[in-house]
């Protein structure tokens, strides 16, 4: 891939983080505004979301909400637990053997809410909608290699790539922008960037009614193709301050909180200390870690990188910060994510000794009467850079800081703006910083990528790796091949050699969290990491 290309990939994946993370901090004003108080309806869910949910259309970004898109479009191809990918609105599909043409056969069952026939020819009208704009979706791989969008027939579609990429079925999972707009929906110059007429998808839930920064209401498509949902309607309050959600949720006026960072674990904690709530806990969607620029020379040794793993106490930190609701990682990917389950690498316990002993043989030495290690008369000092507005980064860069000081370590903690954290990451300008992957369905393969692209961060922090150049053309490699065994093998080499180094240090799996009154049953979190939790959800009377 040109190189002018990885760089636009990279900014164009900052953005995504930046537009994600904005969407799940929320804002700071409060609105508590309600226009159905006085509804009837008693088979409804009542949900508390930090900002509006932006305008539903399939193709764009922020400010759109990701579980609200999910509600009304849908995907070809679903991805389930444990990284499955399953048919959706595609019934089936081959590819090729050169791993380039993709044959999707529809589903002929399926119609838009507005009752009109999805065919392959409004699946190639999204994707020539969104191949206009190819610089805006530039961050998922496949959609830059697009070469031909082709109708076989009523119900076969055809994609054709420029070159192998076998993430393309995973990535057609996402929430957005690959998914299906109905014929009303679309402008009359087809250009979806700057609008749509209409919300017309085919998923099993309507927009019925609209308040900017107030509510939205959802009604179940009477149409739908697939099961229909028990709830009849979902209503989304919008509520920006935590703590006035968590008031709205303890009077009624709410009958779920879910999701990252919607409520605090304090929050979380102590609702469900209380016994009046049912709580939820995902499976991990994240790992929290903790990367270490190897272009510093003191972290270019792998000694000092391995001893500063060894010299903090990750389970009682993990515990005390996230009081058990997060579990400490042993890797930098979770286990529940496809290829991931193979990796091979040494955990490492705490072992303050064995730290000592490490930073003794790196020449670090303690000189009598002071508390931080020496080196040719330099100090053993880093910068650990974290976001201010995260309280969970704040309070375990402060516990590593005194944990490390134990070994003669100094360690200063810099908290920055989450935009300033990015930028700072990308221009290799940090010693240590805290990040974390995007999960499911989006890694192994988007992780990975991110290592392999100059300017980001993870490229330059691996750089005195001797492998380096190694792992760089095993990613590469994964991404074409069309082989399954020996694409699990470059992923079990790769994520182990970028672990058993030291430079990518996982920290502890996040999850996603829930609470809600006890007449909601059945809440299940979808495998997708960005999808609506609404799925099989009840309501008892």
């Amino acid at each position: 891939m040109a190189i002018h290309r990885k760089k636009h990939q990279a900014l164009s994946i900052i953005v995504f983080i930046l537009i994600l993370s904005i969407t799940l901090l929320g804002c700071t004003s409060q609105s508590t505004g309600d226009a159905s108080n006085s509804d009837e309806n008693k088979n409804k869910v009542t949900v508390a979301w930090p900002r509006d949910i932006g305008e539903m259309n399939p193709h764009v970004y922020n400010p759109s909400q990701l579980f609200a898109q999910s509600m009304i479009y849908e995907p070809l191809v679903s991805y389930e637990e444990g990284g499955e990918l399953k048919p959706h609105l595609a019934e089936s599909w081959a590819i090729s053997d050169d791993g380039k043409e993709y044959v999707f056969t529809l589903r002929q069952d399926v119609a838009f809410s507005d009752g009109t026939q999805f065919n392959a020819e409004i699946v190639k009208k999204n994707f020539d909608a969104i191949l206009k704009n190819v610089d805006m979706h530039g961050w998922l791989g496949f959609i830059p290699m697009i070469d031909q969008t082709e109708v076989v027939d009523e119900f076969t579609f055809k994609l054709t790539l420029t070159e192998p990429y076998y993430p393309t079925i995973q990535e057609l999972a996402v929430v957005r922008p690959v998914r299906f707009l109905g014929e009303a929906g679309f402008p009359e110059d087809e250009d979806t960037s700057k609008g749509v007429d209409e919300s017309v998808g085919t998923g099993p839930w309507v927009l019925d009614d609209y308040k900017e920064d107030e509510f939205a209401t959802f009604k179940r498509n009477e149409n739908y193709w697939g099961e229909l949902p028990s709830v009849e309607e979902i209503k989304v309050k919008v509520i920006p301050d935590a703590e006035t959600r968590v008031l709205a949720f303890e009077k009624g006026d709410v009958d779920l909180v879910y999701g990252e960072g919607v409520i605090s674990l304090d929050s979380f904690i102590q609702l469900e200390s209380t016994g009046s709530y049912e709580t939820s806990i995902s499976e991990p969607v994240a790992t929290r870690q903790l990367v270490m620029n190897t272009n510093v020379e003191q972290l270019s040794d792998s000694r000092v990188r391995e001893a500063l793993h060894y010299g903090f106490n990750k389970e009682a930190l993990v515990e005390g910060v996230t009081s058990g609701l997060e579990e400490k990682a042993d890797y930098i990917l979770s286990p529940n994510l496809p290829y991931t389950s193979n990796v091979d690498v040494t955990t490492v316990d705490y072992n303050i000794e064995k730290a000592k002993q490490l930073l003794d043989e790196a020449g670090w030495e303690l000189p009598e009467g002071k508390n931080i290690r020496e080196k040719d008369g330099e100090p053993l000092e880093f910068e650990l850079m974290f976001n201010s507005a995260e309280s969970i980064q704040k309070t375990m860069a402060e516990a590593l800081q005194s944990e490390w000081a134990e070994l003669g370590v100094k360690l200063n903690i810099d908290g920055v703006e989450l935009a300033t954290q990015v930028e700072r990451f990308g221009d290799n300008e940090f010693d240590m910083n805290f990040y974390s992957n995007y999960g499911a369905p989006y890694d192994p393969h988007t992780f990975v990528n991110i290592v392999a692209t100059e300017g980001f961060g993870f490229n330059e922090a691996i750089s005195s790796y001797p492998d380096k150049d190694e792992i760089l053309q095993q990613i590469e490699a994964v991404k074409q091949t069309t082989d399954e065994n020996e694409r699990q093998e470059l992923y079990t080499s790769i994520l182990s050699s970028l672990q058993e180094q030291g430079a990518i240090v996982p920290i502890s799996y996040i999850s996603n969290v829930a609470i809600y009154q006890k007449n909601v049953s059945n809440f299940t979190f979808s495998a997708n990491r960005d999808a609506h939790p609404f799925e099989g959800m009840t309501i008892e009377e």
